[in-house]
């Protein structure tokens, strides 16, 4: 049962993460509406590049989503699906949690478990894929 709470409080810190590189984002780039528009301005190489700093994380805009990377090495990786809404799997999770500075390594069973405790919180948008519930 330690292994599904280490796995949930993981997801929990993932979308922790992730509200924190939307803002970081949004503060360096105001005409920012929401972190999914980032794909598309790095993409048309308007008014960001398809790599960068904004606040204290870096990031490099890749296939359909973007890699974000914090001060102290910690990784978070996101897709974006087609209506610009953030979306991720377990492999994300886990590199997410891999990359923390004291290391969570999960099972996809532990984070299948803690996905079904935080339902509320997490909607599954297609099978293995998560965005965060409005």
């Amino acid at each position: 049962m330690e292994r599904v709470e280490d796995a949930r409080e993981l997801m929990l810190g993932y979308v922790h993460a992730l509200s924190a590189i939307n803002e970081a984002m949004r503060v360096a780039i105001p005409s920012l509406e929401r972190l999914g528009d980032v794909f598309g301005l790095a993409r048309s190489r308007r008014i960001i590049g398809r790599s960068g700093h904004a606040g204290t994380y870096s990031y490099t805009v890749h296939g359909a989503g973007c890699r974000f990377v914090s001060g102290d090495g910690t990784e978070v990786d996101v897709d974006f699906a087609a209506d610009g809404s953030e979306v991720f799997d377990f492999c994300r999770l886990r590199w997410y949690g891999l990359s923390l500075p004291e290391p969570v390594d999960v099972t996809d069973q532990d984070l299948q478990t803690a996905v079904r405790s935080l339902k509320p919180l997490l909607d599954e948008v297609r099978p293995g894929w998560f965005s965060v519930a409005n």
